[in-house]
């Protein structure tokens, strides 16, 4: 089984830095189950979606509907770029796909809120001409689609995962994960050890832009 997806450059970074746990991994860290996420930075999740009002009107809905995945590969194709050394990373980390009973939304990792708002903003990436087309078309028809969006800002050590019996989902498909005993055997104790380690990478805050824990790597 894949344990090991694509990571962001400050993960693949950290995998000498100061974030990165240097208990020496065994033979059972790479497939061991269960699993927690080796992210340790400071971590946004933004989730965006959209509610359908008028499902009859394809015309008014569909173009909102399909702008989305047209900017999750623009970030992913961004994303390994970076990884390659070919581009300046974006700040984002991956994203899924979810169906609600009211429509679709996705929920977002990224490294940084400003680099978020950067993206948002830039005139020659996808969101900025598809939030104008929407926002020309809201004007119109009003009662057509809705649009949403909540920005949470976690501070480094402020997560706690467990991913059991092969299920790999989330932060720790995105990021890369570990053996959840390097953490702790209860939800407490790995948010404990999360913030502990974090703290003592900050005291050695090279490799970590803005105070902040490099991101720890899978462990294989």
């Amino acid at each position: 089984m894949d344990i090991d997806p694509i990571r962001s450059p400050r993960a693949a970074a950290a995998h000498h830095g100061p974030g990165r746990d240097d208990t020496a991994p065994t033979a059972r860290d790479d497939d061991s189950w269960p699993r927690t996420h080796a992210y340790d930075g400071r971590l946004v999740v933004f989730h965006i979606g959209m509610t359908v009002r008028k499902p009859h009107r394809p015309d008014l809905w569909v173009p909102a509907f399909l702008a989305m995945p047209r900017m999750i590969t623009e970030l992913s194709r961004n994303l390994a770029a970076s990884e390659r050394g070919e581009a300046e990373h974006l700040g984002f980390l991956g994203a899924d796909y979810l169906m609600g009973a009211r429509g679709p939304w996705v929920v977002q990792y990224w490294t940084d809120v400003d680099k978020l708002y950067t993206y948002a903003r830039a005139q020659d990436k996808e969101h900025a001409p598809a939030w104008r087309a929407f926002n020309a078309t809201a004007r119109k028809h009003p009662q057509a689609v809705g649009i949403w969006h909540e920005t949470y800002v976690v501070e480094a050590g402020g997560v706690e995962t467990l991913y059991g019996n092969g299920a790999m989902v989330g932060l720790g498909a995105k990021t890369g994960s570990l053996p959840v005993r390097r953490r702790g055997s209860s939800a407490r104790q790995r948010l404990g050890a999360s913030r502990s380690r974090t703290a003592a990478a900050g005291s050695h805050p090279e490799g970590s832009p803005e105070g902040t824990s490099a991101p720890t790597p899978t462990e294989v």
